[in-house]
């Protein structure tokens, strides 16, 4: 198997921030990239925050904090991404996602597993432009990503078998549970998933139910979170985002058309609780 002793994030976002303080808190040297000064402070904000919070819970010490935080190096030098796995979680945009691939390639070991976090995007698509493709993977951790146990370990035709195993066992020493999938339009997870939050908005659109009654029917039946707090958490634009590109994939069935509630909000830019309001308003 592949020796991964290093791991650079592209992306400082939810999802990477939360990518990289796991690899941290593992013990590996870890790479938080991002073009955006900006978004690399609140990254190392937001993870010394998390940290914190672990600390007043005496799940770390102190010491143990600043040793994680030294594990890594923000960065907006794509130059500085280099590693023994790429995992990227940039925006979901098939090309966006196969011109950083291209970039990384020609900077890293032929030998770097390069690994999208991407949660609907064929990786089979983004592996199509990109250098030696049989080392392009599908690696999608679920936010927030130091807590939630399952990983999407997303293979193509074309994927070495040993990248594949290499990616379970780290998974594994991460503390996750990795379920190995076959490239296809929203994975495993947001497929099934996407019943629940359409099936929910229906719903509503008819006026069956409101939301508040399908959150807490949903909640009281077993399910941790109601379809309305979770797409608010998840992010209404990108909850949004995969509902269309698994529509659009499987040939546009109306059993599976994006709802147009969830449309307007992403229109209004009531995206959840990153913009204070979404189904519900968040102080």
């Amino acid at each position: 198997m592949y020796q991964i002793k290093t791991i650079c994030v592209c992306g400082a976002g939810t999802m990477g921030t939360g990518i990289a303080q796991l690899s941290a808190m593992k013990g590996i040297s870890t790479i938080q990239f991002d073009i955006s000064a900006e978004m690399l402070e609140k990254s190392r904000k937001g993870i010394e925050a998390n940290l914190n919070t672990l600390v007043n819970k005496d799940r770390i010490t102190p010491l143990e904090k600043e040793e994680i935080i030294s594990r890594i190096k923000f960065s907006s030098q794509i130059n500085d991404c280099v590693a023994d796995l790429v995992i990227e979680a940039i925006i979901e945009k098939k090309e966006a996602k196969q011109n950083l691939f291209n970039q990384l390639a020609l900077i890293n070991h032929p030998k770097t597993i390069l690994a999208s976090n991407t949660s609907s995007i064929s990786i089979t698509e983004i592996a199509k432009t990109v250098t030696s493709p049989s080392r392009v993977i599908g690696m999608h951790f679920f936010n927030p990503a130091p807590i939630m146990k399952l990983v999407e370990i997303v293979r193509t035709e074309n994927t070495e078998e040993e990248i594949i195993q290499t990616l379970v066992t780290l998974s594994e020493k991460m503390g996750k549970i990795p379920v190995v999938c076959n490239d296809s339009p929203g994975f495993i997870v947001n497929r099934v998933a996407r019943s629940y939050y359409l099936e929910a908005m229906r719903l509503v659109e008819a006026g069956l139910a409101t939301i508040e009654t399908v959150d807490i029917a949903m909640e009281s039946a077993g399910f941790k979170m109601g379809p309305f707090r979770l797409m608010d958490l998840i992010g209404m634009d990108i909850n949004f985002g995969v509902s269309q590109i698994v529509w659009k994939a499987l040939g546009e069935p109306d059993r599976l058309r994006p709802s147009l509630l969830q449309e307007q909000k992403v229109k209004q830019n009531e995206l959840g609780r990153k913009t204070g309001k979404g189904f519900y308003t968040y102080p």
